[in-house]
């Protein structure tokens, strides 16, 4: 039976909290989390900036190409693909085992609501901080739609900014359910990057891969929204769990929103046999159903 003591578990003293990484980079040791958090408490509104130059860009840039021809930009794409994939896995090598060693020690509750994979954990901490400051440069994705004038459906700019804002207004408050966001969104991008990357360089991959990236990216929803509402439930009965009230409704409204979108992403592209017919391969580096779709993505 798990201890759900009233106040924060003893967990974050604990010296075996952290997992036994085989090799710690510098800048993960020296890492110094309230410093960061700081900074994001009294810089996170700036996203809203952030949201307002993509806004402009992408719409602008729509206008901007509608009379003018697309882009290739292929072997531009194919690199963006091959960093944000090594970027994802890089970053799952260095969360995963935090998470799945705390659920093997502490049990399921210490995972979604002791916030230690930030505040005790140096390694993970600081690609928790990657995590945040990854959703800016990730807007590019956009970019590269514009410029080759593929369809850009709500989803996926809305779960850009979506993503971006509760990132960093979430990081401010170390929110103990973001292990499993945070874990979940590095291992999800790590299949999705990799397949984009695999398909620019030309690789025969699996067609039914596609799909099962988009299943799992439902799958993701629901877990998402499943820890955050676990969270908010064990806060509500004075159990400690680092989540407030206002942020746990974000999170529920967060994932549920993307879970209807995705789910009727998935419908809309996979529900038929004529849809899930892949398009024969060309020089374009998406030419799947999920890449017709143009890069939807989660957080």
């Amino acid at each position: 039976m798990e201890s759900q003591p009233n106040s924060q578990p003893s967990i974050q003293q604990s010296s075996h909290i952290s997992p036994n990484y085989s090799f710690i980079f510098k800048f993960e040791q020296s890492f110094e989390y309230r410093e960061k958090r700081e900074w994001m408490q009294e810089h996170w509104t700036e996203a809203f900036y952030w949201v307002a130059v993509y806004m402009l860009i992408v719409f602008g840039g729509q206008a901007y190409m509608s009379n003018r021809p697309p882009f290739k930009l292929r072997r531009v794409l194919t690199l963006w693909n091959i960093l944000l994939a090594s970027f994802s896995i890089v970053g799952t090598l260095r969360t995963l085992p935090e998470m799945l060693h705390v659920f093997h020690n502490f049990g399921f509750y210490h995972t979604v609501c002791n916030p230690s994979y930030v505040e005790v954990t140096r390694v993970s901490g600081f690609w928790t901080w990657m995590f945040a400051i990854s959703k800016v440069p990730e807007l590019g994705d956009t970019i590269f739609i514009v410029l080759r004038k593929q369809n850009l459906i709500f989803l996926h700019w809305y779960h850009h900014i979506s993503v971006l804002i509760f990132s960093w207004y979430s990081y401010g408050q170390h929110i103990s359910p973001a292990r499993w966001y945070i874990c979940m969104n590095y291992l999800v991008h790590s299949m999705m990057y990799s397949y984009y990357a695999a398909r620019a360089l030309g690789f025969k991959v699996p067609k039914g891969l596609a799909m099962i990236i988009t299943g799992s990216q439902i799958i993701q929803m629901v877990i998402g929204c499943f820890v955050t509402y676990y969270g908010y439930t064990k806060a509500q009965q004075g159990v400690f769990c680092q989540i407030s009230e206002g942020t746990a409704k974000l999170g529920l409204i967060m994932y549920g929103s993307y879970f209807v979108l995705f789910a009727h992403f998935f419908v809309n592209t996979y529900g038929t046999k004529s849809n899930q017919k892949e398009p024969s391969s060309s020089t374009s580096c998406n030419k799947t159903a999920i890449q017709q779709k143009d890069k939807v993505k989660s957080q």
